[in-house]
């Protein structure tokens, strides 16, 4: 039966204890650093919401059970079809036995040839796709990719894009210094660089942000300042109706007092016809009545 006991900085399986770190700095510089976090940063970025990669930088990696003097810490590694998280060390037999498909390597000055000759040989053996090593003192990139059982180089690598990553390697400036591109374009940034694209795309989104606040303000004095004249135009229609309703109300007045006017007049009008008809009666009569021979004084 398997035994595993665990304890800070060691992993014991069955009486072999398998270290989780050799002792040695991550790195040997600040360039060498700042190209190791600028890698491994790009690549956790990059693979952020797939939850079946797994990346880790300066972990060391035992691909054979019971052999914990084979081992080596690429400053880089990904290895698809194993879930991200913490390790203390990828050991390969605990992970499905697949091995880191992508290693990087960032030498510093006191990498000797001899090491990273033994690291090549080491990768070949053991089933590592694609091996990237870059020197940033001389900015120089080499690659090699897997053919049967040999990592072979790859001519050019200018240009080159990674079957596996998907990444792309150009280089730039007068003295051609390694860029690295993602699948949609974006280069890979250094911590500064990543910190001062934040930094604006937060100013950015700081200024919309205001800026999108000014147009709700001024979207809201204008809906205010709408709705004002909407209620003026609705008073002085009032105003206007009531004007034109007073205005009815005097016509109808001196309509009725016209018409008041008009049947006095006719009033008068047929009590002077009237008066006129009597006269007029009253001489015909009298004309008869001298017509007769009568005095009509001589009757009153």
């Amino acid at each position: 039966m398997t035994e595993v006991i665990k304890r800070p900085g060691f992993y014991l399986e069955d009486g072999i204890e398998y270290p989780e770190s050799d002792g040695k700095p991550m790195a040997d510089n600040t360039l060498q650093f700042q190209w190791i976090v600028t890698i491994k940063g790009g690549l956790d970025d990059m693979f952020r919401d797939n939850p079946l990669v797994f990346i880790a930088g300066d972990l060391l990696w035992y691909p054979i059970k019971g052999r914990n003097d084979l081992v080596v810490a690429p400053d880089a590694m990904v290895v698809f079809g194993r879930p991200s998280g913490y390790r203390g060390s990828y050991r390969q037999w605990q992970e499905d036995d697949i091995p880191p498909q992508v290693v990087f390597e960032v030498l510093s000055p006191n990498n000797t040839k001899k090491e990273m000759r033994a690291k090549h040989e080491f990768y070949e053996r053991h089933g590592v796709e694609e091996y990237y090593l870059y020197d940033p003192g001389r900015m120089k990139l080499e690659g090699w990719q897997r053919q049967g059982d040999r990592l072979v180089p790859i001519h050019p690598i200018a240009g080159w894009v990674s079957p596996r990553l998907q990444i792309r390697f150009e280089f730039s400036g007068a003295g051609g210094e390694l860029e690295i591109f993602r699948p949609n374009g974006e280069r890979f940034l250094t911590f500064l660089e990543s910190h001062e694209q934040k930094r604006q795309a937060q100013r950015q989104a700081n200024l919309e942000r205001i800026a999108k606040l000014h147009a709700q303000q001024q979207a809201e004095q204008e809906r205010t300042a709408k709705l004002h004249a909407q209620q003026q135009a609705t008073q002085a229609q009032e105003r206007a109706n009531l004007a034109e309703q007073q205005a009815e109300h005097e016509r109808s007045a001196n309509l009725q007092a016209q018409e008041q006017t008009n049947l006095a007049r006719q009033q008068i009008e047929q009590e002077q016809n009237a008066k006129e008809q009597e006269r007029l009666a009253k001489e015909r009569a009298w004309a008869k009545l001298r017509e007769l021979g009568i005095d009509p004084e001589n009757l009153k």
